[in-house]
């Protein structure tokens, strides 16, 4: 049932977001800031193509063309304004880079992040919880702009044991795993960073509000042994609203690391949406936007699945 409501969410929200990019951006300007030379003739051909048509009909009449036009694939997809490239290339070479650095970062910031909190709230109080919530706190209140800026300056420029930015050096050809994942370490470390610290101190708390549960002192009560008490009643329900948080990080990051892109000069998803939204690109816009509001979409979906698993109680009625 809930899978029946993603499509028409997604067309709905995608509708909006078709509305707000020609209120903002202006397509027409921005197709004339791009090509000052060009007629009359070819600024209506530019509109035609992508059924820029005025009126509030002429939005929704246009909306469901560019539909159509994207649902057809990449190869019936409006021209970007600039030289009329094809817009599928640069948006899947920033997909999978941006997979590359988001899903690397993710497969270590959220299980160490998880970790971390769970060996907190076991011992509230404790050295460890102390030392692990106060950096937690402090590294989370770090901008990534200013942590990613300063391992630059340390192991960039001042070091030189790796590179300051990009995927591969400057005139590189072919594919290097191990100059890639050189290129990535800076960059992936600004965004573990930032997920540990959120995730630390999401588990904790969440762990332990579900410690004082009744449920848990009766499991204590019936003389379980602490192990199994932790994990199997109380980091199963304290995973709950940390699904909410996960679904949400995760949808998201698909669309961009926007700050840590742009300062590692990574050309990613992020790098892409600043690109295009600087040059009002109407036709590279709205497929970016697409991506971004489907995979929220979905992993919220993942997520509302996800609650009956961890909980039995829980009923998606």
């Amino acid at each position: 049932r809930r899978l029946l409501w993603v499509g028409p969410t997604i067309v709905f929200v995608t509708f909006l977001v078709y509305i707000a990019i020609r209120i903002g951006f202006n397509p027409e300007e921005s197709y004339m800031r791009a090509n000052p030379r060009a007629t009359d003739a070819k600024v209506q051909q530019y509109l035609d193509i992508n059924g820029l048509y005025e009126g509030a009909w002429g939005y929704v009449r246009g909306y469901f063309r560019w539909l159509w036009q994207f649902l057809q694939g990449p190869d019936e997809w409006p021209r970007s304004i600039k030289g009329r490239a094809e817009v599928w290339p640069p948006l899947r070479y920033s997909i999978f880079n941006t997979l590359r650095l988001a899903g690397l970062a993710s497969m270590i910031g959220i299980p160490v992040g998880l970790g971390i909190g769970i060996l907190a709230a076991r011992k509230p109080g404790s050295w460890f919880d102390s030392i692990a919530n106060t950096t937690a706190f402090f590294a989370g209140a770090v901008p990534p702009f200013v942590s990613a800026v300063v391992l630059q300056l340390v192991f960039a420029v001042k070091l030189g044991w790796l590179p300051v930015g990009g995927v591969y050096p400057p005139g590189h050809q072919g594919f290097d795993l191990m100059l890639m994942i050189k290129h990535l370490i800076l960059p992936v470390s600004v965004v573990v960073i930032q997920t540990v610290a959120g995730y630390s101190r999401y588990m904790r708390a969440s762990l332990l509000d579900v410690k004082s549960s009744d449920f848990v002192r009766t499991a204590r009560a019936k003389g379980i042994s602490e192990r199994t008490v932790l994990f199997r009643h109380g980091v199963r329900n304290a995973m709950i609203p940390i699904v909410t948080v996960l679904a949400l990080d995760i949808g998201a990051l698909i669309g961009g690391l926007i700050i840590t892109e742009k300062i590692f000069n990574y050309p990613g998803m992020g790098v892409y949406f600043i690109k295009a939204s600087g040059n009002g690109d109407f036709p590279q816009l709205m497929p970016y936007m697409v991506i971004l509001v489907a995979s929220i979409l979905l992993f919220n979906l993942f997520a509302d699945v996800t609650y009956a698993f961890l909980d039995p109680r829980i009923r998606l009625d």
